[in-house]
């Protein structure tokens, strides 16, 4: 469930919201253990995704680096070699 939150600190251009309410909503699934709760926790759910959204906003905010700024891309390359060299190993 939580491989899906990603880094979102130091990337040029920064997190979008839609990264971090995507972070926030990976979060709350792994914590509640429930990937779509029941009607009656729906707002308990919610909410939680949009407390945990703002904290991960204000915390990006607040972070402070002297490292240059990641590329979004050249990360998603490493990533992908990476897993590729992990899962040829498995074979």
């Amino acid at each position: 469930m939580c491989r899906n939150i990603r880094t979102l600190h130091n990337y040029q251009p920064p997190a979008t919201v839609e990264e971090i309410e995507a972070a926030a909503v990976q979060y709350v699934r792994k914590v509640s253990g429930s990937r779509d709760p029941s009607q009656v926790n729906r707002e308990a759910f919610d909410q939680a995704i949009a407390s945990v959204a703002e904290a991960t906003r204000e915390l990006l905010e607040q972070l402070v680096t002297k490292a240059p700024p990641k590329n979004r891309e050249e990360e998603a390359a490493k990533a992908r070699a990476r897993s590729a060299k992990r899962f040829a190993n498995q074979r």
